[in-house]
This record gives C-alpha cells, structure tokens and sequence, in this order.
C-alpha cells in the first residue's frame, strides 16, 4: 500500500478575479473546478490542473476576500515546486513571467517567483517517466507547460521528529537528511523541509495544506495506519469529488489523504470543467444564496 504522491495542494487568497487570472492566462492551468469551501460554502474553493483535472497537478485555493497576506513559518508549506520538461522550458518561462512584470530568479534546472500575493513557486526541469500532466493553452506550448507537481518544501524547526512517521507509517523513502520521496504504481513526488523557527500566520499566499493521493480501496486503512502511528486522522470526510482524511505530521504540516476519484467529471461534462459553479448535492439548495454573494470570476476559455 503506497500513497501515489501529490493528489492536490491547497492555498488562500483574498483576490479570486485575480488569482484565476494570474493561474490560468499567465500559468496556463484549466480552471477545472468552480466550487465552495465545504466547511464554509459562503466562499469560493477553485481547483486548477491539467485538462483533465488529474490528482497530481491539483492546485486549488479557498477565497477569503480581502484576507491579508499570510507569511509562511514553521509547520507550513512554503514553496510549491511544478515539473519542467527541459531547459528550453525554463527560458520561456523566464521571459513569459518577466512580460507579466513577475521578479523571476533563474538557478541551476529551475526559476523561482511568487504569485501576485506571496505565494512561491518555482518551476524545475525533472527527469521522469511520470506521464506529465499538461493543460492546453493557445500561448503555451503542450512540450513548455507545467506538467505537474513535482513536490513542496516546507519549514520546521526540527525536521528529525518527522522521519519516523514519514518513513514508517507513511511509507516516504528518505533521501537525505531533510528530503522525502513518495511513489505509488502511477505517479512520485517529493517533500522537503528547510529549517525555520519562527511561526507563520495564515493568510493570502499561504499554504492551507498538502494532500497525498490514495487509490479507494485503500483509503480507510490509511486512516488506521495513521492512527496506530500515533497520527490524529479526522474520520473519512465525504468531499462528493474525493474522500478525505486529515491530520497534522510531527513538523506540524497539515496532510490530508485524499481519494484518486470519483473526479471533477461526476457532475459536469470534462469539456466544461469549471465554467459553471458546482455545488455538491448538500450544498444544492444554497445556490441562489451563493450566486448573490460569490466573487464574480473571468471567464477563462472560450472553447
């Protein structure tokens, strides 16, 4: 039973209109899902990925408007790290995020930068035989788009009190002092930490939590592996697009363990993800609230 990397990664922001702009025109993500927060459907939770909406590209964001920026400190996610197919990739994306007026720092396989609200990214070429995960975008070409996430890197103040819970009950594979790899049968990524000791405050450009991908039929036992490593999984949470469970690992990183499906297509066809607002069954009688007071979004592909 191994976790299959990265399902999805989740972040704030206090400024939709301009974070679905900023991911889908200038990174060329597909908005696949146009939904609310499931533990408070008064505000937006967007999902963008590659064309099909894959686990392992997943990127997706609670809308807290006009929430102030956040600053990342230990027991948080810091940097998001998206997958490159080759050298060539990192000049066009030098040159495309500089047009956008983006502080781009280039390094030796990557380039490094921040959303408009503080979030970091950066961009690494990698050698995989991952299938890449790409979305289709009129100015970006398919072999020069993001293909995925390569892995996160996070702060901690004592980054040894979590190998053993990452190693034993999570099955990540060491390779370093600081440094995770997990793999299932489909799909790899990493999880790093950098030292920190100072704490973080929540906010916009901050990371909520990290999500590990998990095929169904092993979904509750990860919860009970959790548990007998000394973990505090909430109960399987029904999120009607994936199952989930969640706790805090011993740096302090909120993980959740989420389900490879049913997927972003149970509800709306796969070639108009995200262009209406979905609301899960539960959540289907609040529609006419929710249209009045959600933050009117661009559209972000005309076919």
């Amino acid at each position: 039973m191994n976790l299959e990397g990265i399902h999805h990664i989740t972040a704030i922001t206090g400024d939709a209109a301009g974070n679905v702009d900023f991911y889908t025109r200038v990174l060329g993500l597909r908005l696949v899902k146009k939904t609310v927060n499931q533990d408070d459907p008064s505000v937006y939770h967007l999902f963008y990925a590659d064309e099909a909406g894959s686990a392992g590209a997943d990127l997706t964001f609670f809308e807290y408007p006009g929430v102030e920026r956040g600053r990342a400190g230990t027991g948080m996610v810091h940097r998001i790290v998206w997958r490159l197919a080759s050298p060539e990739a990192l000049g066009f994306w030098q040159e495309r995020l500089s047009r956008e007026g983006v502080d781009v720092t280039r390094e030796a396989g990557g380039v490094r930068f921040e959303d408009p609200e503080g979030l970091e990214l950066e961009l690494r070429v990698v050698n995989t035989a991952d299938p890449p995960l790409v979305a289709r975008h009129p100015d970006i070409p398919a072999d020069l788009a993001l293909q995925g996430f390569d892995g996160v890197r996070a702060y901690s103040a004592d980054p040894a009190r979590s190998r053993q819970f990452l190693q034993e009950t999570l099955g990540f594979f060491a390779r370093g002092d600081a440094e995770f790899e997990v793999r299932g049968e489909r799909r790899g990524s990493l999880y790093a930490y950098d030292r920190a000791t100072t704490h973080g405050v929540s906010g916009a450009g901050t990371v909520h939590h990290v999500a590990w991908s998990s095929l169904v039929d092993d979904h509750a036992a990860w919860g009970e592996r959790v548990l007998r490593g000394g973990g505090r999984p909430t109960p399987i949470v029904e999120r009607f697009y994936f199952r989930s469970i969640y706790f805090g690992e011993p740096s302090g990183v909120l993980f959740e363990i989420a389900t490879i499906g049913p997927g972003f297509a149970i509800d709306e066809p796969a070639d108009r993800l995200g262009e209406a607002l979905s609301l899960p069954p539960k959540f289907e009688h609040l529609r006419a609230q929710l249209e009045r007071i959600l933050t009117p979004l661009p559209a972000t592909r005309s076919t």
